[in-house]
């Protein structure tokens, strides 16, 4: 008979959290199929939503104030249509204490404070993404925003004030502040 494998996974072997490992992806969604043809130049508008342990997270608009972080299921956020997914890293961390990071996280992100150019689904999933990672989002994903706001003193104020809003049943997962 051969050798069997009795490693078990303990703090002093290094691998402790491993079973807990999950990838953090970046997932992208058109808002217009304009993207089709400004994607290649570096620009373009879209939605994004930061997908761990199997759940998609993303930020968006309504009338309250409180949470505008939602879950949906990974790719297929309601209303957007499916671009593409960045990996962006991995953590160790169990779902149950993900839950509490996200919920933290989704105080801070009020459907009423959501603003197209200073603090859009873009700006949470990369806050979510350096917190987790330490890396950010590719810069290609929120540039029209960043530009927005250099020039936000050309823009219309109708623009300026404009918010991308999501229909209360995808509001799924929110927090009581």
């Amino acid at each position: 008979m051969g050798a069997e494998n009795t490693s078990k996974t303990t703090p002093e072997s290094g691998d402790w959290n491993k079973k807990y490992e999950t990838q953090v992806v970046l997932n992208v969604y058109d808002l217009t199929p304009a993207n089709n043809y400004s994607y290649w130049f570096g620009f373009g508008i879209f939605h994004s939503g930061i997908e761990v342990h199997g759940k998609e997270y993303g930020f968006g608009a309504h009338d309250f104030p409180a949470s505008g972080v939602f879950e949906v299921e990974p790719k297929s956020c309601p209303g957007f249509i499916y671009r593409c997914s960045v990996t962006l890293g991995h953590v160790d961390m169990p779902p149950s204490e993900f839950r509490t990071f996200i919920e933290t996280i989704a105080s801070e992100y009020h459907g009423d404070t959501y603003h197209l150019i200073s603090k859009n689904c873009n700006h949470f999933t990369d806050d979510v993404a350096c917190r987790l990672t330490g890396k950010r989002i590719p810069g290609w994903v929120n540039r029209l925003a960043r530009m927005g706001a250099l020039c936000s003193c050309l823009l219309p104020e109708s623009l300026q004030v404009t918010t991308v809003k999501q229909l209360p049943e995808f509001h799924e997962y929110s927090v009581k502040t």
